[in-house]
């Protein structure tokens, strides 16, 4: 990947966007209707007409065998998270100087994924989804639905980053003007994991990582028995309601 990490975007401002080579938008669905949920996460490209997203929702239904009436709560959904995204188009952003780290803790199927690293809030060329494929592959991760999973939680946190830089940008502009206080950025739900996330490292962070972090930083791939998936999901239904 071609670093861009020679341009320096804290004092110079972008127009918002996804800190990858491709902008695009992640989206997770958790839809329930008569006792029937639908799970999904997936990429949507902002720059799609917005009929594709009726489409798409009749055609997820269709494919799965769901009730008709998940096709408005899925449409519905995705719309509603790209205009939020869209929300912030054209907005100033800053990165910075930033190497940020990225969490993984998720379970796909059968898979349970843990791990920690670095990434370059300035490599405008990062694809999450080519890592996510060498991720697998170097790891022996066989389950085709991993790689994807693992590239939405990279945006996810890459998208709430970018977020907060707006935050960053328009309190800079604020401050300039010899106002108080900043405008309101609307919350989103990734929030806290982001702002934890960016406390761990200052803008002068090092990739040389220390000794005493290796254990940090080692990914963790454990594959469980239908035992322990099920009382996973028991769980995760009982936190659900």
């Amino acid at each position: 990947m071609k670093s861009l990490a020679s341009f320096s975007s804290k004092t110079t401002p972008l127009k918002f966007r996804i800190p990858t080579a491709d902008n695009l938008v992640p989206i997770r669905l958790d839809i329930e209707i008569d006792g029937l949920r639908f799970r999904d996460a997936f990429t949507w490209n902002p720059t799609d007409p917005d009929s594709e997203v009726v489409v798409f929702a009749k055609r997820t239904v269709k494919d799965l065998k769901l009730p008709p009436a998940f096709i408005t709560q899925i449409a519905q959904s995705i719309q509603s998270q790209l205009t939020e995204f869209r929300s912030f188009e054209g907005q100033d952003m800053y990165t910075g100087e930033k190497i940020v780290p990225i969490k993984l803790d998720l379970r796909v199927n059968h898979t349970l994924i843990r791990d920690q690293f670095l990434w370059d809030l300035n490599n405008f060329e990062s694809d999450p989804e080519e890592f996510a494929r060498i991720f697998c592959r170097d790891l022996g991760i066989e389950d085709p639905e991993v790689g994807p999973a693992i590239a939405v939680a990279i945006r996810e946190q890459l998208y709430e980053i970018a977020i907060q830089s707006v935050a960053s940008a328009r309190e800079t502009r604020v401050s300039k003007k010899g106002r108080r206080g900043a405008e309101h950025v609307p919350a989103s739900k990734a929030g806290t994991t982001a702002m934890d996330l960016m406390k761990l490292f200052s803008n002068k962070s090092s990739v040389i990582r220390k000794r005493r972090e290796l254990d940090v930083y080692e990914p963790i791939v454990d594959l469980l028995s239908n035992e322990e998936v099920d009382a996973l999901e028991a769980r995760e239904e009982r936190n659900a309601r």
